[in-house]
């Protein structure tokens, strides 16, 4: 399976799951009056247009390079990305403290908060399943290390955003139905604006790593550590090259960019000189498809 192919069906688990949701919790919430479940339902209405944000990016990541973006629009999928990280911020976070504090001010107690619990429950259910369809689609991808190695390692930002919300989802869901559980135990309505303003700061929190992860990837981040290796075995171990010299990677999108300066063999002419690395280049493209640009100097040191 290819990077690409994991993304998309992780963004579309993440946002059949989240559209049902949005849709049951709000009706909820009208129901109840419950402002942790407002929160909510705002939270999932947000992750459906996230979601569209990422197809939108994964989508211009693939347009062909031209004259003004020579080396392609890979990077594409790192802004929107970094913009799905704000609106997780903004609309998300800001707007569940918000809605907290106004909810302590005014007091307004539940109406209806069994309702409110069976749909928390529900919707726990179903934003597992997303979770695990995420994880799953991972693991495809991810042979090697834990899934903690292969969040701070991995360079799919749209990945690490859908897996990002879905956590932050159900650990949002988990202290909404404990703040309805609360307020209809003890019948005082400030738990439930307690747990609003708790989703919010839950929120925040993962827009910023997130946002700091992708930040990374926008300003120009390498191929990741294993792969940077792997190119740099491989080229030397190519008969034509006698060393590396020095390797850059620049990763763009689904697509890497390779500048290698190498001390190549003796060759017989210029023109062998030149076969020499084009064999190095393919054989490199061959192993690596996600390699798409490479820069070939040969150097005596």
């Amino acid at each position: 399976m290819s990077h690409q192919d994991a993304s998309v069906k992780s963004i579309i688990f993440a946002l059949l799951a989240n559209l049902g949701i949005a849709i049951t919790k709000t009706i909820a919430a009208v129901l109840t009056g419950s402002g942790a479940m407002l929160a909510e339902s705002i939270h999932s209405f947000a992750d459906c247009g996230n979601q569209g944000l990422l197809f939108l990016g994964l989508k211009a990541s693939k347009r062909n390079p031209d004259e003004e973006h020579p080396l392609g629009y890979g990077k594409s999928v790192y802004f929107w990305s970094f913009i799905v990280a704000l609106m997780l911020f903004s609309m998300g976070g800001l707007f569940s403290m918000y809605e907290g504090i106004h909810k302590l001010s005014t007091h307004e107690g539940l109406s209806s908060p069994l309702i409110a619990i069976v749909v928390l429950s529900l919707s726990m259910v179903l934003e597992g399943m997303s979770l695990w369809g995420c994880i799953n689609q991972i693991k495809k991808i991810n042979h090697h290390s834990s899934l903690w190695a292969w969040i701070k390692n991995s360079r799919q930002s749209e990945l690490i955003v859908v897996l990002g919300e879905d956590v932050a989802a159900l650990f949002g869901l988990f202290f909404a139905l404990i703040a309805v559980l609360l307020s209809m135990i003890t019948g005082n309505p400030v738990f439930d604006a307690m747990g609003s303003i708790i989703i919010g700061v839950l929120l925040i929190v993962v827009s910023v790593f997130i946002a700091i992860k992708v930040k990374s990837l926008l300003i120009g981040q390498s191929a990741d550590e294993e792969t940077r290796e792997n190119i740099r075995l491989f080229i030397n171990e190519q008969p034509q090259v006698e060393a590396v010299l020095n390797l850059i990677t620049i990763q763009l999108g689904s697509d890497i960019m390779v500048a290698v300066k190498a001390k190549m063999k003796p060759a017989e002419s210029s023109e062998q000189l030149i076969d020499n690395i084009n064999a190095c280049e393919k054989a490199l493209r061959k192993t690596n498809p996600a390699i798409r640009w490479i820069f070939f100097e040969p150097d005596k040191e």
